[in-house]
């Protein structure tokens, strides 16, 4: 191994070696220095010398890139975490007028607030204290409804409710006893328009707008089956529903009968009606009945009206909206 060292490894071989070798190459440069120029231009050109450099600045870019890519995308993320968290919630705007969990609620009931309707578990109810709280507000209209645990929390989406939520009302609603004696202190021949059904809360609104409009004196909806004073409803009305007396009812038909009992006359809207609107000159004070668009005002609360009026329509549409219907018939009875 020494032996083998020393012979091809000593200092006297190495520098013959390295003076060989820069006498060869100056040699060459100075003899062939054109040549070489030469051989470098075409090798550049002929073997794609260029194109090897294009690529590695791609891909020296391309690393650069997905570094940077790496840097930067964690703070992608967070930055687009904002809008996201509404997805989690989609209805949490609709949570301005609720208020859950038994204090708070129990001091909403309490008060003098208008609340349009509560859910609670059966445990609540049977308290003494939310009993009797719950028992006046269903007699005045306002919906009680008794419901599991996990429903609650599902309206809630999941918050600590402890057994109780309710939604208020963006407006007060007064007796039927207090509406009809309002309606009749003010006009000798009063219109009030009775809600058969109607459930969405956007014809409900529309409906009370074109009510004031037209002068009339009042509107009743029933505790079931239709919208309640919502902040949609309020939002439509666009300010009618300060101006207007709404009376929710527990039965409509019950309503119908009292105020049959004290002069008014029933009138239903009904496409099926015997008797056009425009020909209707009855003078008295009247309650106009309006139904849902789809199934109209039910079989039963036809049988309380004392006329079916239906709206003559010349093209081929078969029906009107709710609420178009509702400010047409107001027209006619109000003007005629």
């Amino acid at each position: 191994m020494k032996n083998y060292s020393k012979n091809n490894y000593s200092g006297k071989n190495s520098k013959k070696y390295k003076k060989n070798s820069d006498s060869n190459f100056s040699s060459k440069n100075t003899n062939s220095s054109k040549k070489n120029n030469k051989f470098l231009t075409n090798y550049s050109e002929s073997s794609g010398f260029n194109k090897i450099n294009e690529s590695d600045k791609r891909k020296s870019n391309f690393s650069s890139l997905k570094i940077k890519n790496s840097i930067t995308k964690p703070n992608l993320k967070v930055s687009n975490r904002g809008p996201d968290t509404n997805k989690d919630f989609p209805n949490k705007r609709n949570f301005d007028d609720w208020i859950w969990g038994k204090h708070s609620v129990f001091e909403a009931l309490t008060s003098e607030r208008a609340i349009n309707r509560v859910w609670c578990t059966s445990e609540i109810f049977s308290s003494e204290k939310f009993y009797i709280a719950l028992k006046d507000l269903k007699s005045n209209g306002v919906l009680i409804e008794e419901v599991s645990w996990n429903r609650i929390s599902q309206l809630t989406y999941g918050a600590s409710h402890q057994g109780v939520a309710l939604q208020l009302a963006s407006s007060k609603t007064i007796p039927l006893n207090k509406l009809i004696d309002y309606s009749k202190k003010n006009s000798t021949n009063p219109i009030v328009l009775a809600l058969d059904g109607i459930t969405d809360p956007h014809n409900v609104g529309a409906i009370i707008r074109s009510a004031e409009a037209f002068g009339c004196k009042g509107i009743i909806i029933p505790q079931r089956r239709s919208a309640g004073l919502t902040g949609t409803v309020a939002k439509v009305a666009a300010g009618a529903l300060e101006h207007l007396p709404v009376s929710r009812v527990v039965n409509l038909n019950r309503a119908l009968e009292d105020l049959k009992k004290n002069g008014f006359l029933a009138i239903g809207l009904s496409g099926d009606g015997q008797l056009s609107i425009t020909k209707f000159q009855e003078k008295t004070p009247l309650v106009v009945i309006v139904g849902a668009e789809d199934k109209g005002i039910s079989l039963i609360t036809q049988k309380k009206c004392d006329f079916l009026l239906k709206i003559p329509l010349k093209g081929k549409t078969s029906s009107l909206n709710a609420s178009v219907a509702a400010a047409i018939s107001l027209f006619h009875l109000t003007t005629n």
